[in-house]
């Protein structure tokens, strides 16, 4: 069986749009996805920011099937399918491979806490034997400050040891990098047939920190991500802020699955591509890195504006991070419907949106083409 390109990159967890009943708005949604293909970022739909758990199994498998309807490439996709019920989760990862869709993202069941890794381990390998199909991509999602039920290193190497053509790879929204460097190191370069030395290893404890540590060498790139990966058993690992982007990359992640991507994506994918070509070059030349001061001052450069806008959205003093993206697009795109979220969230009050307008205009942020 032929296989295809894994899905790495930028990709937004889709905001998704709602009418003023609270019902879905395909129309909005579609054109939103659309506009993020445009500017080179995957879809990562119904993840948290597309407020997935406040949709009904049946809206989302209606939302995905008209996204394939209107054209959009399911190539570019990596749903959210992990639901509490196994049930649910199955059919969702069933339709998502049969739209031909690049993966799934999966979260644990969430709702019971303190379960064991047994438990864990079984919940996936239900979900993978009765999905029963050999096309099934599994990106494991491991967002503890929401679900609080984790994935850890014990639970993937059981799951890679049984299922290794399915498990491929996770979203880390933990917020610390030192967790994400953990599963990288653990599993990121199992099948490469050769690696660099561990670059510096930066630090933060937050999604939205700016202040992480980079190394100054590009030759701390690992050996390049393309022909050096097998890729039907590489384990890929996304960084669920793009404040880690660089980091990650650095360190053999596959990009970023982030919030901000729905409002942002152009410039996290211009240092997503930066990134990649300097491993290109790596292969191709060392000396091509040996002279690169220049190169790691623009990645840097790079990393630190998009702190910049990213501490905008993740600011305290505007009720979630959701209300504020969904508000930002209702600004750029003139369209005060995108405000909408569904409860128990809540929109940006008029004082906040004023607020935010006015922070993003100081930045020169902007949203071309919308």
């Amino acid at each position: 069986m032929i296989q295809t390109a894994r899905i790495r990159g930028v990709l937004a967890p889709v905001v998704t749009p709602f009418k003023a009943d609270l019902s879905p708005d395909s129309q909005r949604f579609i054109a939103h996805c659309k506009w993020l293909l445009s500017q080179n970022c995957g879809l990562a739909v119904f993840g948290t920011n597309s407020e997935a758990n406040s949709l009904s199994m049946e809206e989302r498998a209606m939302l995905l099937d008209q996204l394939i309807a209107a054209g959009v490439d399911p190539s570019r996709m990596m749903p959210g399918t992990g639901c509490c019920s196994i049930m649910e989760t199955v059919k969702l990862s069933a339709q998502a491979v049969e739209h031909g869709c690049a993966g799934v993202l999966m979260l644990p069941p969430f709702y019971y806490k303190d379960v064991n890794e047994e438990g864990l381990y079984r919940y996936f390998s239900e979900v993978v034997q009765r999905v029963g199909d050999a096309r099934l991509k599994i990106y494991l999602y491991h967002i503890p400050p929401v679900a609080v039920v984790g994935i850890t290193t014990g639970l993937v190497e059981r799951l890679l040891a049984a299922y290794p053509n399915v498990i491929a790879g996770m979203k880390d929204s933990s917020g610390d990098w030192n967790n994400t460097k953990t599963f990288l190191d653990a599993f990121s370069l199992r099948a490469r047939h050769e690696t660099s030395s561990k670059s510096q290893t930066p630090s933060s404890k937050s999604q939205g920190s700016s202040k992480i540590q980079h190394p100054k060498d590009e030759e701390t790139f690992r050996a390049g991500r393309g022909g050096d990966i097998d890729n039907e058993t590489s384990f890929d690992v996304f960084v669920g802020s793009e404040s880690f982007l660089l980091a990650n990359m650095r360190n053999g992640g596959a990009g970023t699955i982030s919030a901000t991507a729905n409002v942002n994506p152009a410039a996290i994918h211009k240092l997503y591509q930066k990134c990649s070509d300097v491993c290109v070059k790596r292969r191709g030349s060392r000396k091509a890195l040996g002279t690169s001061a220049s190169t790691t001052a623009e990645l840097e450069a790079l990393q630190t504006r998009l702190n910049v806008v990213r501490e905008v959205f993740s600011s305290r003093k505007f009720p979630s991070m959701i209300a504020a993206l969904k508000q930002a697009i209702a600004i750029y795109a003139d369209d005060p419907a995108w405000r909408t979220v569904r409860p128990p969230l809540v929109e940006l009050s008029p004082e906040q949106a004023q607020t935010l307008a006015a922070e993003l205009k100081a930045i020169w942020f902007s949203m071309p083409g919308l």
